[in-house]
């Protein structure tokens, strides 16, 4: 059996060279090590997080030490003295020999055995002198970037749109684990016989204070190995991405589009909601996550989900209409970094082209909606070019539409009364952003 810290480095590696996204290699690594316990598992899980987390501050401490830029390193020595520098520097319970001796081993038998001597004498360096910064100081960007592994462009993009201290908190929070929330399939079950069926399986669930049906769970393993799970009593979704669903307020016997459905947690959301009437379309780009979809559906007993392979951009006269639709776009991510680490390392000119995807994206829906009908427009990003200035574009060039307020109970920040920016740091959710048009015209 392979060690834990010999599938860290397999994870760390395949997502370094690959681009691959972290929750995915690491679930099909763990599945295909099932000997692995508990323990060793959570080590893992650790390790690869927690390195991905620190990358830019870990680069930074090892560059201290070698002779040459750490871009130009081998990606199997470098993803060693990554993994080595995050335990010494992060991981406390780990003792330093072990760090490092572990490390020289995984030289040893990755094809960096060149390089075991360089791998021992780095990371002593790095035991002897702890972290290191750069010069600078809290409100300079590039002493930012390196203290909390954030590229100083996106901490420059949050101190422009939001000010400095919100752009701190960002990164601070985005360095902390995030919650594991499930939303409570209420055609099923409610919360309160949820919470004592998932305590037989050890498992602690505590009610959400913002979305009555949501629980915040602990203590646990694998959500998808749970009975519970298996029989569809929930599904995972963060609160901030459920408010969006409340904001649609979508009712019985309607008809809803949700244009860029998948993996379809707003969609089962809404569909329970609706207590399993009318009708709900799911489109996705790419057949594979149609059927993702389609499984999730069945899991949950939601009879009223239909899901299509579909552009969102273009529009299909074949569908007919809807009461109400949802465009939760292809974004960024910029405020789901806690939960996807690689986001971060986004090269900035795949971002700049978003805007331009996502209203075309804005502009279709509106030729599915019936007159009186509801448009919700979402994204799980910070960034005002594709959230506020989409939608103020948007109103701008379609009269037809007019603003409608929104969970008005919760504290607005930032880019417009209009709309809803949610902060982790201050909502205690996903960074994400909410804006509903009505269209004019109906009852």
């Amino acid at each position: 059996m392979k060690s834990a810290r010999q599938v860290a480095f397999e994870a760390l590696l395949k997502i370094h060279r690959d681009g691959a996204y972290s929750n995915l290699v690491v679930d099909s690594l763990l599945k295909d090590n099932p000997d692995m316990d508990e323990r060793d598992k959570a080590f893992v899980c650790n390790i690869v997080y927690g390195t991905l987390d620190r990358l830019i501050l870990i680069d930074y401490n090892l560059g201290l030490y070698l002779n040459q830029p750490v871009k130009k390193l081998k990606p199997e020595l470098h993803t060693i003295l990554r993994m080595g520098t995050y335990q010494l520097l992060f991981m406390d319970k780990v003792p330093s020999r072990a760090a490092v001796n572990e490390s020289v081993n995984l030289a040893k038998v990755n094809k960096s055995s060149f390089a075991a001597s360089l791998v021992n004498a780095v990371l002593r360096r790095v035991s002897d002198n702890g972290v290191r910064l750069p010069d600078g100081g809290e409100d300079d960007p590039a002493y930012l970037a390196v203290k909390y592994s954030c590229p100083q462009w996106i901490i420059s993009l949050w101190i422009d749109a939001y000010g400095l201290e919100n752009a701190v908190a960002l990164a601070e929070k985005a360095l902390e684990p995030a919650p594991i929330v499930i939303r409570v399939n209420t055609t099923k079950i409610t919360p309160d016989e949820l919470i004592w069926k998932l305590a037989e399986e050890g498992v602690i669930a505590e009610k959400s204070d913002i979305v009555p049906e949501t629980l915040i769970i602990s203590n646990t393993g694998s959500v998808e190995e749970l009975e519970a799970y298996k029989q569809g009593l929930f599904h995972a979704q963060d609160i901030a991405s459920q408010l969006c669903c409340v904001a649609l307020d979508a009712q019985n016997g309607e008809t809803v589009f949700d244009l860029c459905s998948a993996p379809g947690g707003k969609t089962f959301t809404t569909a329970e909601k609706m207590n399993n009437t009318g009708v709900i379309r799911a489109f996705d780009i790419y057949q594979s996550r149609v059927e993702l979809i389609r499984n999730g559906a069945k899991r949950l007993g939601l009879d009223n989900v239909y899901s299509y392979l579909s552009d969102a951009a273009i529009f299909n006269e074949n569908y007919g209409m809807a009461d109400r639709v949802l465009c939760d776009v292809p974004c960024s991510g910029l405020g789901i970094i806690r939960r996807k680490p690689e986001i971060r390392f986004k090269n900035q000119s795949e971002i700049n082209c978003l805007p331009e995807i996502q209203y075309r994206i804005l502009c279709n829906a509106t030729k599915y909606l019936k007159p009186g009908g509801r448009l919700v427009y979402s994204t799980c990003t910070l960034n005002p070019k594709e959230n506020s200035e989409i939608c103020d574009k948007f109103l701008a060039e379609h009269p037809e539409f007019s603003a409608v307020e929104v969970l008005t109970d919760l504290p607005r920040y930032g880019e417009s009364d209009k709309y809803l920016t949610l902060m982790p740091h201050i909502h205690n959710t996903d960074g994400f952003f909410i804006a509903a048009f009505r269209k004019n015209g109906g009852e």
